[in-house]
């Protein structure tokens, strides 16, 4: 299948992403990508995010992808850990987990309620955990113990920042070949 072909989630971090974000243009792109409806963008509650996301998964009628940014990424991980169902993992064809923040850096927003103690259990779908050196969220090191854990393929895209509008990406065709090789 290509990534035409796949239902693709795409899964923001706190306060959303805006008009330049990658995630963004890719869903004006291709119209099988949707955003996971949150209810607050601004206080994001882990155990809700998870809810949220589940309910999207079982409203697809074909496999799914991730496309996750931030705290999406960690709302992956505790959901395919702590309340993902058989049938729900089974929809999952991979997941493109991109900028992972630090729950216990200076920077991890504090009205994030929940995201404490990240699972480091093998993700039963593939992945690919995308960093930068320079990510004011989320150091290397953190990164690579989460790709490690979670069974993931760890790529270092170099001073990016939060990998995010401001990191002038565009289009971020590098991201989506890395998407796409999961289909």
């Amino acid at each position: 299948m290509t990534l035409e072909q796949r239902s693709v989630i795409v899964l923001p971090g706190y306060m959303n992403s805006g008009d330049g974000h990658w995630q963004t243009r890719w869903e004006a792109r291709y119209p099988n990508f949707s955003r996971v409806p949150m209810r607050d963008w601004d206080h994001p509650v882990c155990e809700e995010w998870c809810d949220t996301l589940d309910a999207t998964i079982a409203a697809s009628k074909t496999p799914v992808l991730f496309a996750a940014h931030s705290l999406g990424c960690l709302t992956v991980a505790f959901w395919a850990a702590r309340h993902a169902s058989k049938d729900a993992l089974a929809k999952v064809a991979g997941a493109l987990l991109v900028a992972l923040p630090d729950p216990a850096g200076p920077g991890f927003p504090a009205d994030a309620a929940g995201f404490d103690d990240v699972p480091m259990l093998t993700l039963p779908f593939p992945s690919i955990v995308v960093a930068s050196t320079d990510d004011p969220y989320g150091g290397v090191p953190f990164s690579q113990a989460c790709a490690a854990a979670w069974g993931s393929r760890w790529e270092n895209i170099g001073p990016r920042g939060h990998i995010n509008a401001d990191s002038g990406l565009g289009e971020w065709d590098e991201g989506q070949r890395w998407l796409g090789s999961m289909a």
